[in-house]
């Protein structure tokens, strides 16, 4: 005799053979032939009710729209969000960021610091702030670490002159201290429409307050470099900032096998487009 159980189980099963034939209706499918295999099912679940309902899977053999889903047309879910490419030129990015007050910061800067570089790069490094040598200058990473930054592109078989170099804060901290979440707010607007001007395959984000900043992530750079991410559609490579490796020499061979993969990626992109 049926215990209440398996009746209600059996409801349920009907229940889903039901919602199935009106999803396969409702993206336009005759589904003729799930109807017929469906309803064999049924039948044969009633035929031996319990020996069914004692397999732990039951609810397989009846697909779910989520399923359907990935065996009938692929994967229906909605594609990942890609930052729209802008029409927009750095002079009037930069035109709009005028002499920024936005932040405490202006008030200790000598220069405001603007990105840096190819326009048309595949390649972008993105770096916290400007240190004292870049205040100066008004370039970004020229001191010591920006030295190695070079050193860093010309091994992967690049130039300076061939990526886009940058920084999420344009203005100088004193000490050279992480900017504050508030200081970056103010910029981070700036540096991603720059991004969306060029389009960039991919990034790479030199250190724990870049990373943070771009791609709003918990984990720190241990956690997290050489594993690319997703901006918008665009490939991130989070690895060590040069000035860390100036003080723990031990990092750079992390660092080289993270901007391998780089090169790798973009040597992949460049043969599949010839």
């Amino acid at each position: 005799m049926e215990t209440e159980a398996e009746n209600t189980q059996f409801l349920a099963l009907i229940q889903a053979a039901r919602e199935q034939v009106t999803y396969l209706k409702e993206l336009g499918i005759d589904g003729t032939e799930k109807q017929s295999t469906t309803s064999a099912k049924t039948e044969h679940s009633t035929t031996s009710l319990s020996e069914r309902y004692a397999a732990p899977a039951i609810q397989s053999q009846v697909a779910t729209p989520s399923t359907l889903s990935d065996t009938l047309f692929g994967d229906l879910s909605a594609p990942p969000v890609r930052i729209q490419k802008s029409s927009e030129t750095f002079e009037e990015i930069w035109a709009d960021i005028g002499d920024c007050t936005r932040c405490p910061l202006y008030q200790g800067r000598t220069h405001i610091v603007h990105t840096d570089g190819n326009r048309k790069a595949r390649l972008m490094f993105v770096g916290e702030a400007p240190g004292a040598d870049e205040d100066a200058q008004a370039r970004p990473f020229v001191g010591r670490a920006g030295q190695l930054l070079t050193k860093i592109i010309e091994a992967i078989g690049l130039k300076r002159e061939d990526v886009l170099i940058g920084n999420v804060n344009r203005c100088r901290p004193p000490a050279n201290r992480p900017p504050t979440p508030e200081e970056a707010s103010m910029c981070k607007p700036f540096l991603l429409r720059e991004i969306a001007a060029v389009q960039p395959e991919v990034i790479v984000v030199l250190g724990n307050t870049a990373m943070k900043n771009l791609l709003d992530l918990k984990q720190g750079i241990t956690r997290v470099r050489g594993q690319f991410q997703n901006y918008q559609g665009v490939n991130v490579m989070p690895t060590f900032h040069p000035a860390y490796l100036l003080r723990d020499p031990s990092k750079k061979k992390e660092t080289w096998e993270d901007l391998k993969k780089v090169r790798d990626y973009l040597d992949s992109t460049r043969k599949q487009e010839s």
